[in-house]
């Protein structure tokens, strides 16, 4: 919206120089004409553009680089007026796109939408780093109040949290290296009992990789570099990942490295929280606020898309 102030200004102020320098005195009348109209919609993007630069100018990071945020939203505004209440929100950050540290401040999906939420909510989000493997576990134990990182929702999972409505849809794909032509397919690669396959620990990836191998099979990383790496050292033979963090990989890597063959699962992904929690109704009204507007669609294409180049290289 701004920028189309900007130039209508920028084409007001350009067609009374070039009146000036061709009519002369005639031509004064339409100067002031075009001075006066750009005043008032300059005035008004100017306006309009002071509280984004101040929100900027507020928004501080902790020693860890993650955002600090006041009260978001207002009670006026408010789809559910959650009165400023801090929303303590448990993040990897080190699981692209969805949050990360870059540069030395945390950025992602989790810090776009979130935050985006509490406007609609009137509330505080606080995100605090929290290794994956006791991610889910630490919110069903209310150590924090809900957990962002792109959680798969599975009925195991259900069991012991709760979960907001799905935010996205992501499929697992086999990533391989150039040229694969032992196989082109899970079953496939199941056919062939040499083949290794490698993905990370306590993730659905996994869970879907123990539905079709032994545990002899798989080759299970702490974290999803690893396990790109051993792919492209040859310790294993492919990788069972999800699409767009795939993609995310292959961008890196478009030389060395391919997704191929159909989705093996698809996944819906979720906010967690503990069960009974009284965020999640809230957490879906603004939700589906975020999708009927159109927010959520354009940040996924954000960070989903092959526009977002971010890789693990980049991140600290």
């Amino acid at each position: 919206m701004n920028n189309k102030k900007y130039l209508v200004i920028a084409f007001l102020v350009i067609g009374a120089l070039a009146l000036g320098a061709c009519g002369g005195a005639d031509t004064t009348a339409a100067d002031n004409t075009a001075a006066e109209e750009a005043a008032p919609a300059e005035d008004a993007a100017a306006e309009e553009a002071a509280p984004a630069e101040e929100a900027a100018a507020e928004l501080t990071y902790d020693e860890n680089g993650i955002p600090v945020y006041g009260c978001l939203g207002s009670a006026e505004t408010a789809l559910v007026d959650l009165d400023c209440r801090e929303v303590t929100v448990a993040v990897e950050d080190a699981y692209l796109p969805f949050n990360y540290i870059y540069e030395g401040k945390a950025g992602g999906w989790d810090y776009v939408v979130i935050p985006q939420i509490c406007e609609l909510l009137h509330c505080t989000p606080v995100f605090q780093e929290c290794s994956w493997d006791i991610l889910i576990q630490s919110v069903a134990d209310g150590l924090y109040d809900m957990a962002g990182d792109g959680v798969t929702i599975t009925p195991e999972r259900d069991e012991i949290v709760d979960f907001s409505d799905s935010y996205i849809s992501i499929d697992q794909r086999l990533l391989v290296k150039m040229g694969e032509d032992r196989f082109a397919s899970i079953e496939e690669f199941v056919a062939n009992p040499d083949l290794i396959l490698g993905t990370q620990v306590a993730t659905t990836n996994y869970e879907t990789a123990a539905t079709y191998l032994p545990e002899d099979r798989i080759s299970a990383f702490e974290q999803f570099p690893f396990a790109v790496q051993s792919l492209l050292s040859n310790d294993v033979d492919a990788v069972l990942i999800d699409e767009q963090v795939g993609l995310g990989y292959v961008s890196q890597n478009p030389d060395d490295i391919e997704l191929v063959g159909p989705s093996i699962s698809s996944d819906l992904l979720g906010f967690v929280f503990p069960n009974d929690s009284d965020l999640v109704e809230p957490f879906n009204t603004a939700l589906a606020e975020l999708k009927s507007n159109g927010f959520l669609e354009q940040v996924n294409t954000q960070f989903f898309g092959l526009s977002f180049t971010l890789t693990y290289d980049d991140i600290e």
